[in-house]
C-alpha cells in the first residue's frame, strides 16, 4: 500500500510539474489580452462611427452641392455598421482583411470629406464643426494606440504560442496564432504633392 501511495504521489508530482512547463494557462491569459485589446480597437473604431453622422449633418448645411462626398462617408459608415464583429474575426484572415478594408474605406472617405471641408471658411469656422472635428482627431488617435496596442499583444502572443513546449500544447487545444494589422497598400506609396 507504502508503494501505491509513493506511485501515486510521484505521478501526481510529475504530472504538476509537466503541466506546468506546457503554457496552458499562459497561453488562455495572453488569448484573453489580445481578445481584450481588439474589444478596445473596436470601441474606438465604434466611437468614430458614432461621430460621422453628426459631422455628416453639419457639413450638409454648408456643402449641401458636394455630395457625392457625403454619400461616400455615408455608404462607408453603413458598410462599417453592417459587418458583425466577434471573435471570429480574429480567427478568419478572410474576416479580418474584409473588416481592415471597411475600416480604411471610412478612413478614405472622412478624409476625403474634411479635404472638401477646406473649400467653406464659414463651416471651418462653425463652432460645432470645429468640435466634431477636434472629436474626430482625437478619436483617430485614439484608433492608432488602439491598433498599436493590439499589434504588439498580437506580437505577445504569437511570439509565446510559436515556443516549444507552448507551440505543443496550442496544437493540442487548437489555438492558432491571430491575425495582425497590416499596412494597406496605399500606405506603401508616398502621396503625390501638387501646389497647382
Amino acid at each position: 500500500m507504502n508503494n501505491l501511495k509513493k506511485s501515486l504521489l510521484a505521478l501526481a508530482l510529475t504530472s504538476t510539474l509537466t503541466l506546468s512547463g506546457c503554457g496552458y494557462n499562459t497561453l488562455q491569459v495572453k488569448d484573453e489580452a489580445v481578445t481584450a485589446s481588439w474589444s478596445e480597437v473596436q470601441n474606438q473604431y465604434q466611437r468614430r462611427a458614432d461621430l460621422v453622422p453628426n459631422l455628416v449633418n453639419v457639413v450638409k448645411g454648408y456643402a449641401a452641392h458636394e455630395e457625392q462626398v457625403l454619400t461616400e462617408v455615408t455608404e462607408a459608415r453603413a458598410n462599417v455598421a453592417g459587418l458583425k464583429v466577434d471573435k471570429a474575426v480574429l480567427e478568419d484572415p478572410a474576416l479580418f482583411q474584409k473588416y481592415q478594408e471597411a475600416q480604411s474605406q471610412m478612413t478614405g472617405a472622412l478624409s476625403r470629406l474634411l479635404a472638401v471641408t477646406e473649400n467653406y471658411p464659414d463651416l471651418k469656422a462653425n463652432e460645432q464643426f470645429r468640435d466634431l472635428q477636434v472629436q474626430l482627431e482625437g478619436t483617430e488617435n485614439r484608433i492608432a494606440v488602439a491598433r498599436n496596442r493590439y499589434i504588439t499583444t498580437v506580437q505577445d502572443f504569437n511570439s509565446y504560442a510559436r515556443q516549444f513546449p507552448q507551440v505543443m500544447t496550442a496544437k493540442v487545444i487548437g489555438m492558432d496564432t491571430k491575425q495582425n494589422f497590416s499596412a494597406e497598400q496605399s500606405a506603401q506609396k508616398a502621396p503625390t504633392v501638387s501646389f497647382n
